[in-house]
């Protein structure tokens, strides 16, 4: 088990192909057809003019990531990730978010797996704004390739014994990325003039890395946030037992979990996995989560 799923506390069940689960998590549909409609749409747009400009010279300059002082504007941080230069660019990126993004959607749940993407996509961009400039040229950006990497850096911390495989060459995941990085690193600082926003792969990793870093131990203010929203809570319900008793709750609630799962039948979990395929894994509660990794333990 890795460090940040240690520090963080996620000790979900992951649902696998077999029983009724879901191939793909939400949002990594939501990304994947989302991406794959925009990448298919423009290039339809590509055969229309308007005057003598074609439609495509425009889509460019509203939605790439343009540099400072050279057509940026501040949706381009988000616009930029949905684009893509040429099918082998959006194949590859969406076959990495594919297979390194599902397991760690179903770990992190959909909200924060969305959060954590986008996050390292406008971190990325971020990065080729203001870091890229000061070791090479930089000109318009496209791709989720930044966001992509963040996802890359996570699975590595959150399975970094995991075998993948590169060029067919069995490998722990640690290593995987830690080859990626160096990389990364020694073809953006050495300034490569080949057309690839290495500073923005460098950049996704690292907010990624600092987003994994603060989950696992706090976002800065988030006690103080917690603090004025318990306030309020207790206001609310006129008594102090939700500040005072929140750890024996938690414990009491691991109790009851526990022994109502030890007299769960088989129907009951079948029931379970039909909601699953019907309405997808995010629509569980957590009882019935508990009941499938308590279920799926003395399967293993």
């Amino acid at each position: 088990m890795s460090w940040y799923r240690q520090s963080s506390g996620y000790n979900y069940y992951r649902p696998s192909f077999f029983g009724g689960f879901q191939f793909f998590p939400p949002v990594i549909k939501m990304l994947l057809i989302a991406n794959v409609v925009i990448f298919f749409v423009s290039g339809f747009l590509d055969n229309f003019m308007i005057g003598e400009i074609p439609l495509q010279y425009i889509l460019a300059e509203v939605f790439y990531l343009y540099p400072l002082g050279m057509g940026f504007q501040v949706w381009q941080l988000f616009t930029y990730m949905f684009m893509h230069a040429g099918f082998s660019h959006i194949f590859f990126n969406m076959f990495a978010l594919w297979m390194f993004g599902m397991e760690l959607e179903n770990e992190m749940g959909s909200r924060k797996f969305l959060y954590y993407y986008l996050a390292c996509g406008v971190g990325a961009g971020l990065c080729n704004l203001f870091i890229a400039p000061l070791f090479t040229e930089v000109g318009p950006t496209v791709g989720a390739s930044g966001a992509v990497y963040g996802v890359l850096l996570a699975f590595g911390m959150m399975f970094p014994d995991r075998i993948v495989f590169m060029y067919f060459l069995p490998m722990p995941a640690k290593f995987l990325v830690g080859l990626y990085m160096a990389l990364e690193l020694y073809a953006g600082v050495t300034g490569t003039r080949d057309g690839v926003a290495h500073f923005a792969h460098l950049g996704g990793a690292a907010v990624g890395f600092l987003f994994l870093l603060f989950d696992a131990n706090g976002f800065p203010g988030e006690k103080m946030f917690n603090r004025i929203t318990d306030k309020f809570s207790q206001h609310g319900n006129g008594n102090d037992w939700h500040n005072n008793n929140r750890s024996s709750y938690h414990v009491e609630n691991e109790e009851y979990y526990s022994d109502k799962t030890k007299n769960v039948n088989q129907d009951e979990i079948d029931a379970i996995l039909d909601k699953i395929a019907k309405h997808g894994y995010a629509q569980l509660t957590d009882e019935e989560k508990k009941i499938l990794f308590d279920a799926s333990k003395k399967l293993n």
